[in-house]
């Protein structure tokens, strides 16, 4: 999704059925669940393969990736957006640091032609880029995220910057060209293990009036239409040239490809959001050539994106979980396949989507055994979802990221480089601050706090740190806008590369998770 993609269809008769017939096993995710302890850091070392539900790393570990969408190499930019204000490497600084250990990228067609030239890049900000091509741009991402540890999914967005298509293919760029392109980027970063894979096609849907169908299908046997036959074309052309790559196939809107307005003319239809609805692949799996590489991978959105009428049924939201155990959870549960929850996000202007996200949350599971995901978005100018960072392109949007924060699973290792060893620190100066700190949500082990620090000297503070004590027994999990790390009872948070340097009378937030009992007021606060 970007500015102008929109992902609905109508849910059909027989999900409600279902609804029903699992009510009693929704139930027992009807209240909140607390969030996921900590869980270790890493997207593993070398390449990555599935193994029944799970993804692994080349020692057989289990990696759940956790990430973030950066869009805008599949609008007219053809590169990522926020270039136009700001330090492309300070941006994947800021989504390490705050725990997202994978970068989902969309590109179009029209990004990766000879000739594509990227615009809107602020050359004072990104002087490296100057007079770069979109893909050698994508190189230095690539580069860079896997310096951090961080992994990297590509995600053929539209097949033009104009928009988004309901096949694979439109009469300006065939099947043929959708394959070719694939396999030039699969030779292109053969070897690198940063780039772990492709997402086939972004939101296959239904479209049209016709109830028999015009647009994407699933297992309906129709060349032109079905794509699950088309994923298993594309991902067998994609391994021929790079075996090593994960195919990442979302679902459609409605399996029969016909409009999901006229649902009540389709018998038995289950129809959900674009890319959202993998109900037939249990039927009519997704059959590569290579085994270990399939991850299929829905799309999940909230009432600022539209309002499906799920989010108004009397038994919201304790309905949420049997829906989504039909449209794709039981792949996972089941053991059939592993899952990658591709892009889910909304606004949270609607207090419902609050609801949502944080059962959605919930229902992926937790620690490395949960299901992977890719937040929608990192981008603030995501026309109805907004992103992680607000419309400043520099602070976090702390609703969301505190809602998705015990979730992650920091970067730490894999990657093609090893992360370059730091400069040491030159000894700290006193300084003049005062804290504000506050327990944002707690469960039985653990809790997320926010600290705000304020400088209230007559200097900026230049690269700024915190040292506080907590009581013994809490021991610090992550945190996000700073770097936080601790000794014994001491916790140490140090600025971001993206805010290191406090101004006098300027203020920094920064949260953490931690394990024990939310702590009361910490103590002997000391900033420099």
């Amino acid at each position: 999704m970007s500015l102008s993609d929109r992902h609905f269809s109508r849910l059909g008769p027989l999900v409600a059925a279902v609804a029903g017939l699992l009510l009693a096993v929704a139930a027992l995710v009807a209240t909140p669940l607390a969030p996921a302890s900590g869980a270790a850091g890493g997207t593993g070392t070398g390449h990555l393969r599935t193994s029944g539900n799970r993804i692994v790393d080349a020692t057989g570990t289990t990696v759940r990736l956790t990430g973030i969408n950066w869009f805008g190499m599949e609008t007219d930019n053809k590169t990522f957006h926020g270039l136009w204000s700001r330090n492309w490497k300070s941006m994947i600084d800021q989504m390490a640091g705050l725990g997202y250990n994978t970068l989902r990228v969309p590109f179009s067609n029209d990004a990766i032609k000879p000739g594509a030239v990227a615009n809107s890049i602020d050359g004072v900000a990104n002087p490296d880029l100057v007079g770069l091509s979109p893909l050698q741009i994508l190189d230095k991402v690539i580069d860079y995220s896997g310096q951090k540890g961080m992994r990297v999914i590509l995600d053929r967005h539209r097949p033009t910057s104009a928009g988004q298509s309901a096949l694979w293919y439109t009469p300006a760029v065939s099947e043929a060209t959708w394959i070719n392109d694939w396999k030039m980027l699969a030779q292109r970063y053969a070897g690198n293990t940063t780039v772990i894979g492709a997402d086939l096609h972004n939101e296959p849907h239904a479209e049209g009036t016709d109830p028999n169908g015009t647009g994407s299908c699933w297992g309906c046997g129709d060349q032109a239409r079905d794509w699950r036959l088309a994923a298993e074309r594309g991902g067998n052309a994609i391994l021929s040239v790079n075996s090593s790559w994960l195919i990442f196939v979302e679902g459609v809107s409605c399996p029969s490809g016909g409009n999901a307005n006229a649902w009540d003319d389709i018998p038995d239809e289950h129809c959900g959001w674009w890319g959202g609805n993998l109900s037939k692949a249990g039927e009519f799996p997704v059959r590569l050539g290579t085994p270990g590489r399939l991850v299929y991978s829905p799309h999940e959105y909230g009432i600022s994106v539209y309002r499906q009428p799920w989010f108004d049924d009397p038994a919201f939201p304790g309905n949420l979980a049997a829906i989504w155990d039909q449209q794709w959870g039981y792949l996972h549960r089941q053991g059939i396949a592993p899952l990658m929850l591709g892009e889910f996000g909304s606004t949270l202007a609607d207090p419902k989507d609050r609801i949502w996200l944080e059962r959605l949350m919930a229902h992926t599971g937790t620690g490395t055994g949960g299901m992977s995901f890719t937040y929608w978005s990192w981008n603030p100018n995501s026309g109805d979802t907004g992103g992680i960072l607000n419309d400043d392109w520099q602070t976090v949007n702390q609703t969301k990221q505190n809602i998705l924060q015990p979730y992650l699973i920091p970067p730490t290792g894999g990657g093609t480089q090893p992360t370059p060893t730091p400069t040491p620190t030159p000894p700290p100066s006193p300084g003049a601050c005062e804290t504000t700190y506050k327990v944002d949500n707690s469960w039985p082990g653990g809790f997320n706090a926010t600290v705000s620090v304020k400088n209230t000297g007559t200097s900026a503070l230049r690269d700024w740190r915190l040292t506080f004590t907590v009581p013994a027994g809490v021991t610090l999990v992550n945190g996000w806008n700073a770097t936080v790390s601790q000794s014994g009872t001491t916790f140490t948070a140090r600025a971001p590369s993206w805010n290191a340097d406090l101004a006098a009378g300027a203020t920094a937030s920064f949260g953490f998770q931690a394990g024990g009992p939310a702590t009361p007021q910490p103590s002997g606060y000391a900033c420099s």
